[in-house]
């Protein structure tokens, strides 16, 4: 198991130079967009327009080798738009039947771009295939290709024509990654490499049998018993009905779920091997511990009025680990 481990630190770490010739100064979020497929799971990634959101997924389909597939979600957008539908044929004995059609969702890295433009009716065609991998149309099933992820891209809910999205659906997402503006240094790298007569173009590094291979690579590295218990012990107190914390019982509306435990246990041994180590840390927790609950969490009215922000009451979880 070390030397598989070790291989795969090569190869992510010529991932990372593939994606670094293309993004610019955002190595945060390249790492929990890698540390979110590496666990198998799907990507809210979130910020203005403008900063590299759509590029970053589409760099990533060309470094793991997988079929991609884009959505460009308005609010017009129907559900069948995404998933497929069925359509009547016409056949030349003059029989008539029922063809599928299958949409965008029949790839292995689907980009649903600023996902929060269209309707929640569209919005909630994509969590049976998130969940299972598989959609159910005119009481057929039909299995997604594997591995499959979504990265979804958000605008902020402050921009005009976004709906939030349903509870429900966010909590199919690993992690909420926030982009922010890059720095000067990265900028100017940026301006340079982007408006000259050659374009830097990421190159292929891994292939999806590769990263399903590294992905049960993940399930297998030990967690310690201390990271577990920091695990459950930081999910748990964000829940207002089992925390022993005054101020979240009486800041959080409701808190994070199962999935969130399950999400940071995966997500700790993704980010252990994406830093060529053999088992996580509690600081892996503490670290992962905004993307994980960001968007698993809610604050009630008078914590707003207060000025009391989500990134507070994790930063508030999270302080008796560091």
């Amino acid at each position: 198991m070390i030397g598989e481990i070790e291989a795969l630190g090569d190869q992510l770490r010529r991932v990372r130079e593939s994606i670094g010739r293309v993004i610019f100064g955002q190595q945060e979020v390249i790492d929990q967009t890698l540390i979110t497929l590496l666990a198998g799971g799907h990507a809210l990634v979130i910020g203005v327009p403008g900063l590299a959101k759509t590029r970053l997924v589409e760099t990533l389909g060309t470094v793991f080798g997988m079929e991609d597939k884009r959505v460009q979600c308005t609010p017009d957008l129907m559900p069948a738009d995404i998933i497929g539908s069925e359509v009547l044929e016409d056949h030349e004995d003059g029989r008539r039947s029922f063809r599928f059609i299958p949409g965008p969702v029949f790839c292995q890295l689907l980009m649903a771009d600023e996902i929060n433009r269209a309707s929640p009716r569209t919005q909630s065609a994509l969590l049976q295939a998130m969940q299972e991998h598989r959609v159910t149309v005119a009481g057929q099933t039909h299995d997604l290709p594997r591995p499959f992820h979504v990265l979804a891209t958000q605008n902020p809910l402050e921009q005009e024509g976004v709906y939030p999205l349903p509870e429900a659906q966010l909590d199919r997402f690993l992690m909420e990654i926030d982009i922010g503006y890059p720095d000067l240094e990265a900028e100017r790298q940026m301006l340079l490499a982007t408006t000259g007569s050659e374009v830097s173009v990421a190159e292929p590094v891994l292939n999806a049998e590769e990263l399903m291979r590294a992905q049960r690579l993940v399930r297998r590295v030990p967690v310690g018993d201390g990271v577990v218990q920091a695990i459950l012990d930081l999910v748990r107190k964000g829940r207002p009905d089992s925390t022993d914390l005054p101020e979240i019982e009486q800041q959080v509306a409701w808190g994070p779920g199962p999935r969130a435990t399950q999400a940071l246990m995966l997500a700790v041994r993704a980010r252990a091997l994406l830093g060529g180590r053999y088992a996580p840390s509690v600081d892996d927790v503490v670290a992962l511990a905004g993307p994980i609950l960001r968007h698993r969490m809610a604050i009630n009215f008078g914590a707003r009025a207060d000025g009391v922000t989500i990134d507070d009451v994790i930063e508030r979880l999270a302080a008796p680990f560091r």
